[in-house]
C-alpha cells in the first residue's frame, strides 16, 4: 500500500477535536449544506458519510442536495434553491470552474460562507484579493496534480518505462481532471523520456465513447502501451476498449477513483492500477472547516487529503480496502 497525505489535513483533524468541545458550549444550531458534483456517484456518497460524521460530532444539521448528473446546467438551480434556504454555510463541488463563479457569488453576497470541495472555481487559490473567483474561504480536495503524477509513475512502471500512452479525459474545464492530466503529462515529460504521450482523447464522461476512442488510437498506433483514465468512466471505458481489441495485459490501464466495482475490475484485469482518493476526509474536513469559521476560528485556505494506490496484489488488504468508496 502507498498513501500520500498533504499539509493541512493533520491541522484540520487537530482542530476538529478542539471544535467538538466548542460545539458542546455553543448554543446555536448551525445548518451546513453540501452540494455534490452529482448525487449518485459513490465518491460523493462517501464524501457525504464523512461530512455526516463531522456533523454528528459537532451537533450540526447537514443538508445534502444535488443534481443527478455532473453538469452546471443542472447544478445551478440546485444551488439557487439552497441559497434561498439560507444555510449558515455551503460546501460545494462546482461542476465548472468558470460557469459556477457567478452563481456562487450570489451565496457570498447573501452572507453565506462558501467552501469548495473536490473541485474549485477560478484558479482554486482563494482569499488573495485577485480574480472574480477567489471569494470562497477554502478549497478542500485531493492534490489532483500530484494524483496525475502518481498515475504517470504507476503507468510507467507497468509498461517498463517506454512506449506510447495517452490520457482518456472527460472534457476541458473541469478543475480536477484538468489537473490530473496536467500532472500526468508533467511527470512523463520530466522523468520518462522514453515514453511518448499521444493526444488526449475527450469522451464527455461516456464510457462507450472512451472504449471506441481506445480502439481508434490503437488502430493508428499499434504499439500503444498504456492509457490513463482521468476519471473512472474514462478508465473503465478504455479498459473495455482494450478488451475488445484483444489487448488485455498488453495495453495497461491506470484508473482514478475506487467504487466497490474496482475490486472485480482489478482482479479481472480490466484495469491494472487504481488511484483512490479519500472522499470521506474531504467531507469531514469540509464540515469541520465550515463550523470552525462559523464559531470564530481561522481556517486554512486549502486542505489536501490523501491517496491510496490499489492493484491486484494489495486489494485484499483491509488497510487498503478501507478506501474503497461506499455504494
Amino acid at each position: 500500500m502507498k498513501r500520500r497525505t498533504f499539509t493541512g489535513a493533520a491541522s484540520a483533524l487537530a482542530l476538529s477535536f478542539t471544535l467538538v468541545t466548542t460545539a458542546v458550549a455553543d448554543t446555536k444550531k448551525y445548518t451546513i449544506a453540501l452540494i455534490p458534483g452529482l448525487t449518485t456517484d459513490a465518491f460523493y456518497i462517501t464524501m457525504k458519510k464523512g461530512a455526516q460524521a463531522a456533523a454528528d460530532a459537532l451537533g450540526v444539521d447537514l443538508v445534502f442536495q444535488g443534481a443527478p448528473d455532473f453538469n452546471p446546467v443542472t447544478q445551478v438551480p440546485v444551488l439557487d434553491a439552497v441559497i434561498a434556504r439560507h444555510p449558515d454555510a455551503i460546501l460545494i463541488a462546482p461542476t465548472d470552474k468558470v460557469q459556477l463563479i457567478e452563481p456562487l457569488k450570489k451565496a457570498n453576497e447573501a452572507g453565506i460562507p462558501v467552501i469548495t470541495v473536490d473541485t474549485f472555481i477560478g484558479t482554486g487559490v482563494y482569499q488573495t484579493g485577485a480574480g472574480d473567483g477567489d471569494f470562497p474561504l477554502s478549497y478542500i480536495a485531493s492534490d489532483n496534480v500530484l494524483g496525475g503524477k502518481m498515475a504517470a509513475r504507476a503507468l510507467a512502471a507497468a509498461i517498463g518505462g517506454e512506449g506510447k500512452v495517452y490520457v482518456s479525459n472527460v472534457k476541458p474545464g473541469i478543475s480536477t481532471t484538468d489537473q490530473r492530466e496536467q500532472g500526468f503529462k508533467d511527470e512523463m515529460k520530466a522523468n520518462f523520456p522514453k515514453i511518448t504521450v499521444l493526444e488526449t482523447q475527450f469522451n464527455d464522461d461516456d464510457a462507450n465513447k472512451a472504449a471506441s476512442q481506445l480502439q481508434g488510437v490503437f488502430a493508428r498506433d499499434a504499439d500503444l502501451k498504456g492509457v490513463f483514465g482521468a476519471n473512472l468512466f474514462s478508465a473503465l471505458g478504455a479498459g473495455n476498449g482494450v478488451q475488445q481489441a484483444g489487448q488485455t495485459g498488453k495495453i495497461k490501464v491506470v484508473a482514478f477513483d475506487a467504487p466497490g466495482s474496482i475490486v472485480d475490475n482489478l482482479k479481472t484485469g480490466l484495469v491494472d492500477v487504481e488511484i483512490a482518493q479519500h472522499p470521506a476526509e474531504i467531507g469531514y474536513y469540509g464540515v469541520v472547516s465550515a463550523f470552525a469559521h462559523l464559531t470564530g476560528h481561522s481556517i486554512p485556505v486549502s486542505i489536501g487529503t490523501g491517496f491510496t494506490i490499489m492493484d491486484k496484489s494489495n486489494i485484499g488488504d483491509p488497510a487498503v480496502a478501507q478506501y474503497i468508496y461506499s455504494e
